[in-house]
């Protein structure tokens, strides 16, 4: 639909100035209407009605040609201007609506990273080059807390508490790893019973982190009969590592942070029956923003490559 701009002239549209711009180019009436595909009296009639509205001259034209006035070559400039800030515009916002372009600001729990998550940042990145992510590291608890406040719009988390007003889908699952020092009596094994770390000290994460993904892990202990000493807490995965790899004491973790671990440790897995840390993507209940949808569902479409 042509739009008036009655700002600048009642009556004027958009097709005002893409006819004025095709004879302004071609000099040529006969050409204009063709390039237009367009009948060449109605092209005169409306190019009569454009210099009425504007209120000067801007064609002068004879039987033999047709040149721009100095009104006209002002107007030429402007013209093509206008006309191409409305392709840009409606340019732009389609990729909003297609969830191309904006801003996404995206929460992740640390650990996050340590799986497909890279990979997911990077097909993004292709998929919305224009598209500004902000990310923030945080623990899943704070990230759960920033999409609550409105302070993000997504999040990739593990094992997440249940919240009331945000949507939790898991993307992957990963086992558990029990990580020891490489000098630990159990260091040797092919696997690790739980059971055998009943005397070790812990190193492990703040609950801070996350209810869920707090006592998850510690769960395995349980099952066994007892709850371990938490003798070092740290905020990073590769810090745990470090302060195991020296022998502070041992841990449980998901079984991405074999990619970090030093020579120092050991991550073996856990005998008996299975228990699985998940990554989830985490969003608001009745987000529509295309730009969440969109990455969401790429999310949905990394996790299912990697299985």
């Amino acid at each position: 639909m042509d739009q008036d701009f009655s700002g600048l002239g009642r009556g004027l549209e958009l097709r005002h100035l893409r006819y004025f711009v095709a004879v302004a180019e071609e000099l040529h009436f006969g050409r204009a209407a063709a390039r237009l595909n367009l009948a060449q009296p109605p092209l005169s009639q409306q190019i009569r009605r454009l210099e009425a509205i504007v209120g000067a001259e801007l064609l002068r034209r004879n039987s033999r040609s047709v040149e721009l006035t100095a009104a006209g070559e002002a107007f030429l400039e402007r013209a093509r201007r206008t006309l191409r800030h409305v392709q840009e515009d409606v340019a732009e916002a389609r990729r909003v609506g297609q969830g191309a372009q904006g801003v996404l600001r995206l929460g992740f729990a640390g650990s996050a990273i340590l799986t497909v998550v890279p990979e997911l940042l990077r097909r993004y990145r292709g998929a919305a080059p224009l598209a500004q992510l902000q990310l923030s590291e945080s623990f899943t608890a704070q990230v759960v807390a920033g999409l609550l406040a409105g302070d993000l719009d997504a999040g990739l988390v593990r094992d997440a508490d249940p919240a009331p007003g945000l949507s939790v889908r898991t993307l992957f699952t990963e086992p558990y790893v029990a990580v020891l020092p490489a000098h630990h009596p159990a260091a040797d094994g092919a696997d690790v019973d739980v059971s055998a770390l009943r005397r070790d000290p812990f190193v492990y994460y703040p609950r801070s982190a996350g209810a869920r993904a707090y006592e998850q892990p510690l769960s395995l202990c349980a099952a066994h009969g007892f709850r371990p000493v938490i003798a070092q807490e740290a905020s990073q995965w590769l810090t745990i590592l470090r302060l195991v790899g020296a022998g502070l004491g041992v841990s449980i973790a998901p079984a991405c942070v074999r990619q970090v671990a030093p020579d120092s440790v050991v991550c073996l897995p856990l005998r008996g029956p299975e228990l699985r840390s998940e990554i989830q993507f985490v969003q608001r209940e009745g987000e529509a923003r295309p730009l969440v949808r969109a990455f969401a569902e790429l999310a949905g479409e990394v996790a299912q490559e990697s299985v």
